[in-house]
């Protein structure tokens, strides 16, 4: 009853704050602005003062309803938005207007708008921002003012995170933005210029930005962090302007934020210490010496990357997959002799656990157990019985264990084909995003189904080959030392003048090409059947996998500080929020009489036309408010009003 509650109150969230949150924030942000007169936008060699873009007010919103994890709840609003902006500026270029292309302010707008469009899926060209690299005058003066612009850096260097193969273009705004950043860095490292006067932390937020690839982070983290550092979301900034949503009075958002990180919370807390530990000690994963004991990792790196409260089914059994593969995977590398191994195999391929003992047993029937389980759950949500098919996916599995273990313990040199083709299932990333993709989106076409028979589409293969080949640059050391073979080792025996620091780099080039392929089909692939959200499932796996062997091998570590205090954030700590510093006021310098008195009046009547008007007629019709629920866990204080009318109605 507790849980219906807490959906059922999730879900009216839409309808709960109407007008509270975001129409009252998007009003007094304008009239803020109209009572000011101007914006300041970055100290540009043009005109400095330039009326409110309301796209951009938009654009910010939208991000920071991404960073705050509430974009589940306002899916269909957040959509409306982006379309209406994205065919704006599909409409300004197929008019072919002639925008002003040396405004740091435009630049930030299209960087945001960029990366925003692309990670829904619309088909934007690179060119939407990396106009400026055309342009001699402007780019000087960037360089020239990096500190002032380092905001504007900042957002085309996130922008160049969703970078596609053959976009040199994007290359080359990712190269100068990191090094005006860098740049800007030594200035306030020098005390020459202070980041952290006008946006509270920005200076961290840099050094996060440029010591944190986006694509080995995790969503839950990530949300985490951006409630913590409410008071970094800025709009914009320049040498004397800032304005940031958080502070207009918002605090019902950053609230919502809270409650909603918290329900998360206590769900995954649950899920870990009440059933996934329970699972591992009911099967003796625990006890077995050999074996890295890894239920917490597992489960924080699934939970983590997902960041949906909902999906509980897809979050255990997922985690229960990743434990098995794991404890697996060390009994084939460490414990058990080739016949040994060879018996287990054997009895995967036949399904019958006659003729096992001891730790085979124990893997065999447990595996059964997490198939058979798996098997029910989907057989209630589609009527389909699918355990033949999970079964060969798990004997595919097996088999390759096998083949490399028989490589090792007979000292047999594949190929670097035979390898890859066998290591790219050894790895067991499409085993978890497979079996992930089956309980997340009940409506999966039947060729998904097609690729627990080997049938796998490009997108999946592409995962395969990426979490293969950044595992092989962590772990050559490890497996030269117990003489097994890898992709780096490989390419050194093949290459007898490269040392292994070349084989290193060959094969991180190969991944850096594979991840533009990966995020490529991820994102924007129409010509694929699978479903976006199956599709994000395979860029949740990507980033776990990123997560532990980007820069070292997290994963095979219990001393890293920093993913243990990882997973107590995730799971565990409260959130630490400050109270909002104040908005600085000086920072908005008055404009001659000449410059505010002519167009004033005029923008004064189209935003009460556009905002008060509207509003003004909705708290008219607006009803009684529904007073708070009260959930044991997880309290959540959910404002509901009776009238059903659309959260961003007026806003959009």
């Amino acid at each position: 009853m507790e849980v219906s509650l807490i959906y059922y109150c999730m879900s009216l969230l839409r309808n709960c704050i109407i007008g509270i949150i975001v129409r009252k924030l998007y009003r007094k942000c304008i009239l803020i602005i109209v009572k000011k007169r101007y914006l300041f936008c970055f100290a540009c060699p043009v005109r400095p003062l330039y009326p409110m873009d309301e796209e951009l007010i938009k654009l910010c919103m939208v991000n920071q309803l991404q960073r705050f994890g509430l974009t589940e709840h306002f899916k269909d609003e957040i959509e409306r938005i982006l379309e209406q902006i994205y065919w704006n500026y599909k409409d300004r270029e197929s008019k072919v207007i002639v925008m002003t292309m040396n405004s740091a302010a435009q630049l930030y707008k299209d960087s945001l708008a960029f990366r925003i469009f692309r990670m829904q899926g619309y088909n934007v060209s690179a060119s939407m921002f990396c106009w400026f690299l055309n342009d001699e005058k402007f780019r000087n003066y960037i360089e020239e003012n990096c500190q002032s612009c380092s905001a504007v850096m900042l957002n085309v260097y996130r922008a160049t995170d969703l970078m596609f193969a053959g976009e040199y273009e994007v290359e080359d705004a990712r190269s100068f933005s990191k090094k005006l950043l860098h740049k800007a860095l030594q200035i306030a490292s020098s005390n020459q210029f202070n980041f952290d006067s006008a946006v509270p932390n920005f200076h961290t937020m840099v050094e996060y930005e440029l010591r944190s690839p986006w694509i080995a982070r995790l969503e839950h983290l990530e949300h985490r962090m951006w409630i913590e550092q409410k008071d970094s979301n800025a709009c914009w900034m320049g040498k004397a302007s800032f304005h940031r949503l958080s502070n207009l009075q918002n605090d019902k958002l950053i609230q919502l934020a809270m409650k909603n990180f918290q329900f998360r919370q206590s769900i995954y807390k649950h899920e870990l210490d009440h059933q996934l530990k329970g699972w591992t000690r009911k099967w003796g994963f625990d006890n077995m010496s050999f074996a890295r004991e890894k239920t917490t990792f597992s489960y924080f790196a699934i939970a983590a990357s997902t960041a949906l409260p909902h999906y509980s089914v897809m979050r255990t059994t997922v985690a229960k997959a990743a434990i098995l593969i794991t404890v697996a995977d060390d009994f084939f590398d460490m414990e058990g002799s080739l016949h040994d191994l060879r018996i287990l195999a054997d009895a995967v391929q036949r399904w019958d656990s006659n003729g096992l003992s001891g730790h085979s047993k124990k893997i065999f029937n447990a595996l059964d157990d997490l198939v058979t389980d798996f098997a029910i759950k989907y057989l209630q949500y589609q009527g389909i019985d699918i355990t033949n098919h999970v079964q060969d996916l798990w004997r595919e599995a097996f088999m390759s264990w096998l083949t490399e273990a028989t490589w090792s313990k007979t000292e047999c040199i594949p190929s670097m084909d035979e390898y890859l083709q066998t290591g790219m299932i050894s790895i067991t990333a499409h085993t978890l995003v497979l079996l992930a993709a089956c309980l997340m989106d009940p409506s999966l076409p039947k060729q998904i189904i097609k690729s627990f028979s080997h049938e796998y589409q490009t997108v999946t293969e592409l995962l395969m080959l990426i979490c293969r080949l950044l595992n092989d640059t962590q772990s050559y050391k490890k497996e030269q030392e117990q003489g097994k073979l890898n992709s780096v080792l490989l390419h050194t025996r093949e290459n007898p003048d490269v040392k292994i620091e070349g084989s290193v780099a060959y094969v991180k080039d190969i991944i850096d090409k594979k991840n533009k392929e990966f995020l490529e089909h991820v994102l924007m692939d129409y010509q694929s059947n699978m479903s976006k959200s199956c599709k994000h499932l395979h860029l949740s796996i990507f980033k776990v996998f990123q997560m532990f062997f980007h820069s070292c091998n997290r994963y095979d570590t219990d001393s890293d500080k920093q993913i243990l205090q990882d997973i107590q954030k995730a799971i565990y700590l409260p959130l630490a929020v400050q109270p909002s510093k104040p908005w600085k006021q000086h920072s908005f310098p008055q404009l001659p009489h000449h410059v505010r008195s002519g167009w004033k009046k005029d923008y004064q009547l189209r935003i009460n036309s556009h905002i008060a008007l509207p509003f003004k007629q909705y708290q008219n019709s607006r009803r009684n408010i529904v007073a708070l629920h009260q959930i044991s866990k997880s309290p959540l204080q959910v404002l509901a009003y009776n009238n059903n009318i659309s959260l961003l109605k007026n806003f959009i």
